[in-house]
C-alpha cells in the first residue's frame, strides 16, 4: 500500500528510545508514523499536514500534552490517545474533558495499545439522526421523551441506562473505553471504580440485545464497548 493512503499516526514522546520503538512497530503494522518531540513541534505539523491519530504524551518540554490537546481541539477533531505515567483520576478527567479520545498509562502492553488504536481509526457507519430520534438498525431512541424501542417494541430503562445507551448511540461504531463512558455518563466528580461500567452494559444489554435475534451492543476485549450494526 502507498504511504500516502496508509493511515497517518503522529506520535508526540519526548523520550526518543521510546518515540522510535513506537515508530517501528507502528510502521511494521502498517502505519505511516512520524514523530514530535514537544508540544511546539506537534502543533506546527499539525498545522502543516493531515492525520488520522495522535499518540500524545502528557509530560512535555515547552508546553505539556494538555495544553497541546487543548489547542488542537480549537482547530480539528483528529483522535487522541494520551500516553503517559500520570494515571490519576483528575488527569483523565482533565484529559477527556479537554478533548482526549483514550487514555493509555506507562507502562503498557503495545498489544492494548494497538487494539486502541484500531478502535479509534475504524470508521464505520454511525446512527441516523431523525429530528429527537436517534437510530440505528431497528432500535429508536427518542431523546425528548427518553423513550426507547427496537422493533416496535418498548423497552423500559432507568436513567442512567438511558444516558449510557445515548452516549453509546451518539458515537456508534467507535469502540468506548470504559473510562471515557464513566466520564460522560456518570460525570467528571463520580470517583468509583470503572466496574460500574461493566455492570450497567450488562443491565443494558439485557434489555436491548438479548431479547432480539441482532446484537448491537458489542465488548472488544482490553478496549471497552461499541454500539454497532452486527456485520
Amino acid at each position: 500500500m502507498e504511504d500516502s493512503v496508509l493511515p497517518r499516526i503522529l506520535v508526540v514522546e519526548d523520550e526518543a528510545s521510546l518515540a522510535r520503538s513506537l515508530q517501528l512497530e507502528l510502521n511494521h503494522e502498517g502505519y505511516h508514523v512520524e514523530t514530535a518531540q514537544n508540544g511546539y513541534e506537534a502543533l506546527g505539523r499539525i498545522s502543516e499536514d493531515r492525520w488520522d491519530l495522535l499518540i500524545l504524551d502528557l509530560m512535555l518540554p515547552g508546553i505539556d500534552g494538555f495544553e497541546v490537546c487543548r489547542r488542537i481541539r480549537e482547530h480539528t477533531d483528529v483522535s487522541i490517545i494520551m500516553l503517559t505515567a500520570r494515571d490519576n483520576t483528575l488527569d483523565k478527567v482533565k484529559g477527556f474533558e479537554i478533548g482526549a479520545d483514550d487514555y493509555v498509562t506507562k507502562p503498557f502492553v503495545m498489544e492494548e495499545l494497538l487494539a486502541r488504536i484500531r478502535a479509534r481509526l475504524r470508521r464505520p457507519p454511525v446512527a441516523r439522526q431523525e429530528g429527537n430520534k436517534l437510530v440505528i438498525r431497528d432500535l429508536v431512541i427518542r431523546q425528548d421523551t427518553r423513550q426507547v424501542a427496537r422493533d416496535g417494541r418498548p423497552i423500559s430503562l432507568t436513567r442512567r441506562e438511558f444516558d449510557l445507551l445515548v452516549y453509546l448511540a451518539e458515537n456508534a461504531g467507535l469502540v468506548l473505553s470504559r473510562e471515557a463512558i464513566l466520564t460522560h455518563v456518570w460525570g467528571y466528580d463520580f470517583y468509583g471504580n470503572t466496574n460500574v461500567v461493566d455492570v450497567y452494559v450488562r443491565y443494558l444489554r439485557a434489555k436491548i440485545d438479548e431479547p432480539f435475534s441482532t446484537q448491537l451492543l458489542h465488548t472488544v476485549r482490553g478496549v471497552g464497548y461499541t454500539l454497532r450494526e452486527e456485520k
